[in-house]
């Protein structure tokens, strides 16, 4: 038997491991490579850190690209300083991919202000359930008003998933209706840049024409990004080039932050299990094929079994031949093979020709009409967008 300490011993990799883990917000002067973006957003917060109104601003841009991080960072900071200048700045965050009915979404605003607030508000009641999306807000806005809040600033990340336009146009006429005395901004945030093509005229007519985009990162940016949470890991830990190429291949394949932080952390934690005390560019390509792997197996997690079966066919046909790009015939001869093995019946050929159409529209392969020889006519042919080592231990992990 291990002694009890030993089991929860950590090595000494990691210094603060916080700095790498996704979802920390770090102090401003650790978001790099935003600078216009974070004077976009501190400008359209500025009248509020004077008691004055903020202006409501609507952020696209890809996942990973820091539009949450730098509404929150920037937020942060303004209610430091309006406290400062004798103003109350009070904020909620809303992920609306978690909270996406106008109720929940409500509730969520309201409970973000209660914690805001703080112990003088903890006495407020916030029913989990039971109550209206207006009885939520009405919350907020009595929550505003016995605490004589100046300015109240709502995030609404990934607003495109919420169901309704309903809480942000009570959002932006709530002064106008009476309903509260506070100033509120909004600072909405979309992967989907034709988001507001969506919104409902009357909202859409509230909001100001405040929009900002945010571009993937480079890879010079990701460097540094990384370098500025060099000290999540010990004195010296880090191999030359392991942030040089963490931040290569994130700029290679999407650009994204949050993912290049991920892989980062994942290269420490896989140098701790091992008990070693560098973390090498062997542990991030190993946290690379992890995270690829962990990716794959979630977006087959929900599929059928005899997709999985095809899948699991094409991965097989394509490590032990070699090849790319295999004929339907072709792949329904390994798929016979697999699902004998799991002593089931096989789909017939047309329902696996449909099958795999519908796997290449969903982006796991590719599928097309090509032409065979002299005298052999068009045939369809597939091929894998992953390696087939990822599909088969992603499956074999489902």
């Amino acid at each position: 038997m291990p002694e009890a300490e030993d089991i929860f011993e950590t090595g000494d990799v990691f210094r603060d491991r916080q700095l790498v883990r996704v979802g920390h917000v770090p102090e401003l002067d650790r978001v790099v490579g935003r600078d216009r973006e974070i004077e976009a957003v501190g400008s359209a917060l500025a009248p509020a850190i004077h008691g004055g109104p903020p202006e409501t601003t609507i952020v696209y841009g890809k996942t990973g690209t820091g539009k949450s991080l730098v509404a929150r960072c920037v937020i942060r900071e303004g209610r430091r300083q309006a406290a400062e200048n004798g103003h109350t700045l009070a904020s909620a965050y809303v992920d609306c991919s978690d909270y996406g009915t106008e109720t929940q979404a409500s509730r969520e605003m309201a409970r973000g202000l209660q914690s805001t607030l703080g112990e003088s508000a903890a006495d407020t009641s916030i029913p989990r359930k039971g109550i209206a999306a207006a009885d939520y807000r009405d919350i907020t806005w009595e929550l505003l008003a016995a605490h004589d809040v100046d300015a109240f600033v709502v995030v609404l990340d990934e607003i495109d998933k919420l169901e309704s336009d309903d809480l942000l146009r009570s959002l932006s006429r709530a002064r106008e209706s009476g309903k509260s005395d506070t100033m509120i901004g909004v600072i909405c945030i979309s992967n989907k840049i034709e988001y507001r093509d969506r919104l409902d005229e009357r909202v859409d007519s509230s909001l100001q024409d405040n929009e900002l985009v945010f571009d993937p990162y480079d890879a010079t940016q990701l460097r540094s990004i990384l370098d500025h949470r060099r000290d999540a890991f010990a004195e010296g830990v880090l191999e030359e080039g392991v942030i040089s190429k963490t931040a290569a291949l994130a700029a290679r394949e999407h650009g994204d932050a949050r993912k290049a932080i991920d892989v980062l952390y994942e290269a420490g934690r896989l140098a701790e299990k091992e008990g070693g005390e560098i973390v090498t560019e062997a542990h991030v390509d190993a946290s690379l094929k992890k995270a690829e792997i962990n990716r794959f197996q979630r977006l087959v997690g929900g599929q059928t079994p005899h997709v999985k079966h095809i899948l699991r066919a094409l991965a097989l046909l394509t490590a032990e031949t070699e090849g790319t790009q295999f004929r339907t015939a072709e792949v329904y001869d390994a798929y016979e093979n697999v699902v004998t093995q799991t002593e089931s019946s096989p789909l017939s050929y047309d329902r696996v020709q449909r099958l795999l159409k519908e796997q290449a529209f969903l982006g796991i392969t590719e599928s097309e009409h090509t032409g065979g020889g002299h005298g052999e006519g068009s045939y369809r042919v597939h091929r894998l967008l992953r390696s087939p080592e990822v599909v088969v231990e992603a499956l074999d992990r489902n």
